[in-house]
C-alpha cells in the first residue's frame, strides 16, 4: 500500500507576509480591502498571493472586517440566452473585483418567491443582491424588497423600484427596423416576444414608433415565445402574406425557426425576404443565411451592475437607470435586395 503522507499545509497570512517583506497588516488590507496600501506594496503582497496560492479564510475575514465578500444573486430559473448571459456577465465581474457570488433560483418570477429567494440570500450574509428581472413580475416584486440590502437589478424597466442595469432594447429595435427600412421596404413586420416580459415589450415599443416616425404603416403584430417552435408557427403564417419583404424578430432562437418555415414554403432569404433577429447568439452568425442582429454585451452589463451594486454597499445614493447601448451586426440575412 502506498501512502499519500500528511495533507499539504495551506499557505497562511504569515507566509504571505514573510514573502513580499510586508507586516501583517499590510497583508490584511491588501487581502480585506481595508485600507490604503502603495501600489508597490499591494503588488508585492498580490504577487506573494498568487505563489503561495493563498486563500483568505472567509469567515475570519467576515469578523475582522463585517464583510464576507459575497453577493447574492437572484435568477430566473431558464435556459433563455438573456437570463443565462446576464447571469454570466454578473460572474464575471464579481470575479474581476475579489467577490463570489451565490445563486437563488426562481422557476415563478411572483412577489413570494422574490421575496423568498432574498430572504435566503439575507441569511448567508450577503453584502448584496442583484436581482435578473427581464420579466414584469418580477420587477414588479422588487417593489417588496427590503430597503436595508443593497440591491440592483438587471433587465428591469424604468418603473423598477430599485437601481437598474439593462441593455438599450427600444433603441436595439429602433436600429433594427431603420436597418431594414434604409434598405426600401415600405414597412416591418415584427414577431414580438412574449407580452410579460419587459424586453419585448420595449422591442415592440421601439418598432412600432420607429415606423410611425418614418410614416410608415405598422402590420398586425405576431407574437411567439421566444423558442424555435413559435418563430416557425409564426413564419408559416407571415409566409402567406402576399406583401411580405422585411420582419423583425424578437429574438434570434424564434428567427431560427422563422427561417426553416420560409425554406419550406419557397421564400428565400435574402433575395424575397429580409430578417433582422435580436440577441446575436453564438449560433447567429451560422445560420443559413447567417443572421442580421442586435448584439447585446452582457460583460459590460456586468461591469456595470457591480459597479452600481458597490455605489449601494459603500451607502452612496444610487445612480439612474444605466443603459448600455445595443449594437446592430450586418450579416447576409439582410443583403443587397436583388430583382428576378
Amino acid at each position: 500500500m502506498t501512502s499519500t503522507g500528511p495533507p499539504e499545509r495551506q499557505a497562511s497570512l504569515t507566509d504571505v507576509a514573510g514573502l513580499a517583506g510586508v507586516s501583517h497588516m499590510t497583508v490584511s488590507r491588501v487581502v480585506n480591502r481595508t485600507g490604503p496600501v502603495r501600489p508597490e506594496t499591494r503588488a508585492k503582497v498580490l504577487a506573494a498571493v498568487e505563489k503561495l496560492n493563498y486563500r483568505p479564510n472567509s469567515a475570519a475575514r467576515a469578523l475582522v472586517t463585517g464583510k464576507t465578500g459575497i453577493l447574492g444573486v437572484v435568477a430566473l430559473d431558464s435556459t433563455l440566452y438573456g437570463p443565462a448571459s446576464m447571469l454570466y456577465g454578473i460572474e464575471n465581474a464579481a470575479r474581476e473585483a475579489g467577490y463570489s457570488i451565490t445563486i437563488t433560483s426562481v422557476g415563478t418570477p411572483n412577489r413570494s418567491a422574490i421575496a423568498d429567494a432574498i430572504e435566503t440570500l439575507r441569511r448567508q450574509a450577503v453584502e448584496g443582491i442583484v436581482a435578473i428581472a427581464p420579466h414584469a413580475a418580477a420587477a414588479k416584486a422588487l417593489e417588496s424588497a427590503p430597503r436595508d440590502m443593497p440591491l440592483v437589478a438587471i433587465g428591469g424597466g424604468p418603473d423598477t423600484p430599485v437601481p437598474v442595469v439593462a441593455v438599450d432594447q427600444y433603441d436595439g429595435a429602433r436600429r433594427a427596423t431603420e436597418h431594414l427600412l434604409a434598405l426600401g421596404h415600405r414597412t416591418v413586420w415584427h414577431a414580438a416576444g412574449p407580452i410579460d416580459w419587459l424586453e419585448a415589450q420595449d422591442r415592440e415599443r421601439g418598432w412600432r414608433e420607429t415606423l410611425e416616425r418614418h410614416n410608415a404603416e405598422a402590420p398586425r403584430l405576431l407574437r411567439g415565445d421566444w423558442t424555435p417552435h413559435s418563430g416557425y408557427l409564426v413564419g408559416r403564417e407571415l409566409a402567406r402574406e402576399r406583401d411580405l419583404t422585411a420582419v423583425f424578430v424578437a429574438n434570434d432562437q424564434m428567427a431560427l425557426g422563422l427561417l426553416r418555415a420560409f425554406a419550406e414554403a419557397g421564400i428565400r432569404v435574402p433575395k424575397d425576404v429580409h430578417v433582422v433577429g435580436f440577441d446575436d447568439v453564438p449560433e447567429a452568425a451560422y445560420f443559413s443565411p447567417p443572421l442580421t442582429t442586435v448584439h447585446q454585451d452582457f460583460i459590460e452589463v456586468g461591469r456595470r451592475t457591480f459597479r452600481q451594486l458597490a455605489e449601494r454597499i459603500a451607502g452612496r445614493p444610487p445612480l439612474p437607470h444605466d443603459l448600455v447601448p445595443a449594437e446592430l451586426i450586418v450579416r447576409e440575412s439582410t443583403g443587397p435586395r436583388q430583382r428576378s
